[in-house]
């Protein structure tokens, strides 16, 4: 099988990223962007965004999953702690975010340190979920190897029966990680492949130092 992708290209005109007009602190272009991403329109999930992670076998490994909130510390999302990425957490807390929005042609890199949320916190984000999504985060062993489909079906048939018109309470393998960022990059596409690339580092007195980089 081949298929020859060389030709696959496009020009990024949108948008521009000058020094000028960034901000000290890295979260406020964050939620700038992160407006005016929604506010062009596009992306069916902006808050989408793939986290890397290293795993035991010393590979790294990334998937997506879903920002749930923003804060001046860092960026929150949830999971099943036994899960692969909660593994791999857990090993090393050394994380790669990263979020690519076509619409706007922008993309936000970040590296930063993973830690559990508090668990009032988890229980709370745990409550606002749908009844469904309460329920398969007990039915899946995440990442488990499992015999069939019907197996995970019947397992959520098991745990509907269980909480039939009582409470369904979260798990306590189940639960929200904060990513603190020790570096950012936004990276804005520009014509002829000569895109601004601004990136915020964290220095040991908590002050942002910021680059341009070559694209």
């Amino acid at each position: 099988m081949e298929k020859d992708l060389s030709n696959y290209r496009r020009n990024y005109v949108k948008k521009e990223l000058s020094l000028k007009e960034v901000s000290e602190n890295p979260m406020e272009l964050f939620q700038k962007w992160f407006f005016e991403v929604e506010e062009f329109g596009g992306d069916v999930e902006s808050n989408a965004m793939t986290i890397a992670t290293i795993g035991k076998d010393g590979f790294p490994k990334s998937r997506a999953v879903l920002l749930k909130k923003y804060t001046w510390e860092g960026f929150i999302f949830y999971t099943n702690y036994n899960s692969e990425k909660g593994k791999a957490i857990e090993e090393n807390p050394n994380v790669c975010l990263s979020f690519l929005w076509h619409n706007i042609e922008r993309q936000v890199i970040i590296k930063g340190i993973a830690e559990k949320i508090s668990e009032n916190l988890s229980d709370g984000y745990f409550e606002s979920r749908p009844d469904g999504s309460k329920l398969g985060a007990w039915a899946s062993d995440q990442s488990e190897v499992v015999p069939s489909r019907k197996y995970l079906d019947d397992r959520l048939t098991t745990f509907e029966k269980q909480f039939e018109n009582k409470e369904i309470t979260r798990p306590k393998y189940w639960g929200g990680y904060i990513v603190k960022p020790v570096s950012i990059e936004f990276w804005q596409g520009r014509a002829n492949r000569m895109h601004d690339r601004i990136r915020y580092t964290l220095q040991e007195n908590f002050d942002w130092k910021i680059e341009r980089l070559a694209p």
